[in-house]
């Protein structure tokens, strides 16, 4: 049997896709191995959201060509879309395949054995949603991530993504429905519903939208939990929020990506709200979801942020009072607005605000955990992380680990939450 290793890079969306093109490996009778071992073939799924990703990706594709030279090499995901030429230059790569026809990616093996292949097309010329489905999970999962739309059609000023991913394509309701039931049959108990910008799930599929999709994955028997990836500001009205806070399926843990708490900042990005309007949004929130767990992500060192205008973004962020937050230095990306846009700050000056807003969001973490001190939630166990210790995840995503001497993995249970770490807590049955 051949051994194929896989490695991925970047977000929830490319962690899906890789493990549909293990299952595609599997069905051609490979053997799926961790990526440090000795394999025949290596596939890495690269990001490219920052210059950071791009970096990582070249260093995986050397590391994986040290291990075996004579395995074939295979990359694809949004570095192999934006920058084909680029892994070219990589002689070692036998096939690149961008962010399309990872669906024919048993063909393209067959075809890169006897001959050095390059099959990125134009993603910007597609218009339906690619087809990677996942039918089988190892044991002992579960959570699922389950990939329901594709591409971006927003162009922050900052951001290559739609570039790497094209315009917003829709999975088809009942293909998603389907796989969740596939995914309850499995045993797992949690879905999270993922994509590059979920927000527009439905926007070209006829009758059906983002919470339509969620109302009828929640009649799915088996199915206990349903998250949703990343939001923006704009999709929380008070209709979507009402109609989510009827659901008692749905976790009240809302990643509503903010970027940026400066109204001078936001414009800049194009980010298509305001600092009130997203204050407004987690207030709406919060009135429906009272604990709700709010996440988000902060770009700090933004083209043109001056000194004012990151101290105003650092008290907004404080203020809105998140249970976590991301923190990413602005990253140039070569074909984006914002990367000929003057005034670029110093990357000393962007890790020096990076770190400051890092030390907020540890504090607010904190915060959020002594609030849930001494409460008590219902805890999906996941994992044994230590001789006696489980680890699972309440709704609002607080991490817990709590002492057992039996396998409690797999189950939701009641758990009192006391004694907060740093970034989880500890609970006891």
């Amino acid at each position: 049997m051949k051994r194929a290793a896989i490695h991925t890079l970047g977000c929830k969306v490319n962690q899906y896709e890789s493990e549909a093109m293990a299952e595609m490996l599997i069905k051609e009778g490979y053997e799926i191995v961790p990526f440090e071992s000795q394999a025949d073939c290596y596939l890495i799924n690269t990001c490219t959201v920052t210059s950071l990703s791009d970096r990582k990706s070249r260093q995986m594709i050397r590391r994986a060509k040290k291990k075996n030279p004579n395995a074939l090499l295979i990359v694809t995901g949004c570095y192999a879309q934006t920058a084909p030429e680029e892994i070219q230059n990589i002689p070692e790569v036998d096939l690149i395949v961008g962010t399309s026809r990872r669906n024919e990616l048993p063909q393209l093996i067959k075809q890169a054995e006897q001959e050095r292949i390059c099959a990125v097309e134009d993603i910007m010329l597609q218009r339906k949603f690619e087809a990677l489905h996942i039918t089988e999970y190892g044991p002992n999962r579960t959570r699922a991530f389950l990939k329901v739309q594709d591409g971006c059609d927003r162009y922050c000023s900052y951001c290559i993504i739609p570039y790497a991913r094209g315009h917003v394509r829709s999975r088809k309701k009942e293909d998603v429905l389907a796989e969740i039931q596939t995914l309850a049959q499995n045993g797992i108990l949690e879905i999270v519903l993922s994509g590059i910008h979920v927000a527009s799930y439905g926007r070209d599929l006829e009758h059906t939208d983002l919470l339509d999709l969620i109302q009828c994955a929640h009649e799915i028997q088996g199915i206990e939990r349903i998250r949703l990836g990343s939001l923006e500001p704009n999709c929380i009205t008070e209709e979507f929020i009402s109609a989510l806070s009827k659901l008692p399926k749905f976790c009240p843990q809302f990643h509503l990506s903010l970027q940026s708490g400066c109204d001078n900042t936001l414009k800049r990005m194009n980010r298509h709200y305001s600092a009130k309007e997203y204050a407004d949004g987690v207030a709406l929130l919060r009135r429906y979801f009272p604990n709700a767990g709010v996440t988000t992500d902060v770009m700090v060192g933004f083209a043109g942020e001056t000194e004012e205008d990151f101290q105003e973004s650092l008290r907004f962020v404080e203020t809105i009072g998140f249970s976590q937050i991301h923190v990413f230095p602005y990253s140039i990306r070569k074909g984006t607005r914002a990367a000929n846009f003057p005034n670029q700050v110093s990357p000393q000056e962007k890790e020096r605000r990076a770190a400051k807003m890092l030390r907020l969001g540890e504090r607010l973490t904190k915060r959020f955990l002594e609030k849930n001190s001494e409460t008590k939630a219902k805890v999906l166990i996941e994992q044994e992380v230590a001789p006696g210790i489980y680890e699972g995840y309440t709704p609002q995503y607080i991490r817990v680990q709590i002492p057992s001497e039996e396998n409690i993995a797999g189950q939701i249970l009641e758990v009192t939450l006391h004694s907060p770490e740093k970034d989880f807590i500890f609970g006891k049955i």
